[in-house]
């Protein structure tokens, strides 16, 4: 969290306020942690009912190839990152990565496929650093547009699909990783039906002058409440979505971190555009021999939540950490304390013995299947 006195502020702050959230500094913004409902219930209720999130903080950039070809623009951004963007439909997004010439993670984002543009969806704190990235590698054939200002939302949870179909009867249509133009009370919004938390929804990106007002208007439907960052962080771990800096950082590998599955058998050894991107020798090796660590997901086995930071252990008494809890806390929906961690990739089967040090007391955990809540995506 920050602490300076000069957060940005989102063109949602004073709803914020105004609707009594506990700020706090996130990525260089004052952002809600939560609201009066707190975590816990803000949780449930978009696990039961549904959230509206500000995520007005990330960072939102064009990508258009100088050609005019999106394919174009698609295989120049490959050269950053080993997914397989330019066999990506128009209409469609996925999760995309880059990487390092180590093979570790630089920021993890979304990327869709707008027709005749690119549209990325990065972390807020990485948002500068990914901008001046792909100036560097693509100003040659591509026009790299910044779009900061405008705001994010997330709308999430069962009921999200019946909230903007009223607005947008289109909105209904929508399957998973969709991404189309949407209006909401008269204003055009790009929308993707995606999120951070395990549940149906929605990511809505609208001009920053009229975030405001679709943001109060939207809550005018009792189903909806707004959610803070505490409970958008509970939300995702229980889904066993990696939070980028903890789970995920720039000396882990898509490998170690556990997400093979992100990168599509084109871009792997024998695929038809195989490497040529940061990293690669490394990766490719990794998929090939394995990684000498994993992460997993970690149930404790009693009431206390472990936090991030905690060493592991393979023994209950003596030896050297094999490993650290990156991210840890109470699990509403899943009814006990959930984890997230990385250990030797000998030691990840679902059922061994972790213990954790929690103020020099070690306590039993064990490797749990991810995610912890199953989701709920419309496929």
């Amino acid at each position: 969290m920050d602490t300076t006195a000069d957060l940005l502020k989102t063109p949602l702050h004073s709803l914020h306020l105004e609707l009594g959230a506990r700020m706090a500094g996130f990525a260089g913004y004052d952002m809600p942690i939560q609201y009066p409902m707190g975590v816990m219930k803000e949780h449930l209720h978009t696990r039961t009912e549904a959230g509206l999130f500000d995520v007005s903080h990330m960072g939102q950039i064009l990508i258009r190839a100088k050609s005019g070809d999106v394919r174009d623009a698609a295989l120049a951004l490959e050269s950053l990152t080993p997914v397989d963007v330019a066999d990506l439909k128009p209409g469609r997004q996925r999760y995309g990565l880059f990487t390092n010439a180590s093979g570790g993670l630089e920021d993890d984002f979304m990327v869709a496929n707008r027709g005749d543009h690119l549209y990325l969806v990065v972390n807020a704190a990485c948002k500068h650093d990914d901008l001046a990235r792909l100036k560097a590698a693509l100003s040659d054939t591509c026009e790299i547009e910044a779009q900061f200002g405008r705001g994010l939302l997330a709308l999430q949870g069962p009921e999200a699909e019946s909230v903007l179909s009223a607005y947008d009867p289109d909105a209904e249509d929508m399957m998973f990783m969709d991404v189309r133009d949407l209006e909401i009370a008269g204003v055009p919004a790009v929308v993707s039906r995606s999120g951070y938390t395990g549940e149906d929804g929605y990511e809505i990106s609208l001009p920053a002058e009229e975030t405001d007002r679709i943001a109060r208007l939207l809550l005018t439907d009792d189903r909806l409440a707004p959610i803070g960052l505490g409970a958008r962080d509970s939300l995702r771990l229980e889904a066993g979505l990696c939070l980028y800096g903890h789970d995920i950082d720039e000396t882990t590998s898509p490998v170690e971190a556990n997400l093979k599955w992100a990168i599509q058998k084109v871009r792997r050894t024998g695929g038809a555009r195989e490497g040529g991107f940061p990293g690669a020798d490394v990766i490719l090796a990794q998929f090939e021999k394995g990684a000498a660590r994993t992460r997993v997901g970690l149930q404790p086995a009693g009431k206390a939540p472990v936090r991030a930071g905690a060493a592991l252990f393979a023994d209950e008494t003596g030896g050297e950490s094999i490993g650290a809890v990156t991210s840890g806390g109470f699990g509403p929906s899943a009814g006990a304390p959930v984890a997230m961690g990385y250990v030797p990739s000998g030691l990840s089967s679902p059922g061994t013995k972790i213990y954790a040090d929690v103020r020099g007391k070690r306590l039993e955990m064990a490797v749990a299947p991810l995610p912890f809540v199953p989701s709920t995506y419309k496929r």
